[in-house]
């Protein structure tokens, strides 16, 4: 049961994945998350190391869907200056909203990514979805009140995937 939260992958940050990453696994599209993979979850605005990873993607025809849990408010403020297409209140991990970004994409299922995080929404939801998944280290130790309870649980199957040698994961901000 555990294994429907182990990721494809894992790397550092976003930036780990570059266009020759996604080219060795013909990938032509991303659907991520947003607080904790791409910026700190109070950090209303993209970073420019953000925007350049963006526009890099895009040079190389990559297609990117912004998919969060969070409220339309805030993934508008982040998403629209981007011009990046968004899913809020995303209900993750549930399958709805990763086939929606799917769509959005035009992109067989093969050929795209999900990028988060969290292992009980980001790569849960992905997986069950049928998605090829990344999971990143958070950008910052600090979380919302769900996500602080979705921690405890995710340092367990993380401690527990590392002992039977199926990932191995560094230790992460705030002690993980």
């Amino acid at each position: 049961m555990l294994r429907k939260f182990l990721p494809n992958d894992y790397v550092k940050n976003v930036f780990e994945i570059t266009p020759e990453f996604l080219k060795e696994r013909n990938i032509k599209g991303i659907i991520t998350d947003l607080d904790n993979t791409l910026v700190e979850w109070d950090r209303p605005l993209a970073t420019q190391e953000l925007v350049d990873w963006f526009s890099l993607l895009r040079n190389h025809g990559i297609k990117v869907v912004i998919v969060s849990n969070n409220n339309e408010k805030r993934v508008n403020k982040f998403s629209q200056p981007l011009n990046i297409p968004y899913i809020y209140k995303a209900r993750k991990p549930r399958k709805k909203a990763y086939l929606k970004a799917l769509q959005m994409l035009n992109l067989p299922k093969e050929q795209v990514i999900v990028v988060g995080d969290q292992l009980l929404t980001d790569v849960l939801g992905g997986n069950n979805a049928g998605f090829h998944t990344v999971l990143v280290v958070p950008v910052t130790n600090t979380d919302g009140m769900v996500t602080k309870f979705n921690r405890l649980i995710e340092r367990r199957i993380l401690k527990w995937f590392n002992k039977k040698g199926l990932l191995v994961w560094e230790v992460q901000k705030g002690g993980k």
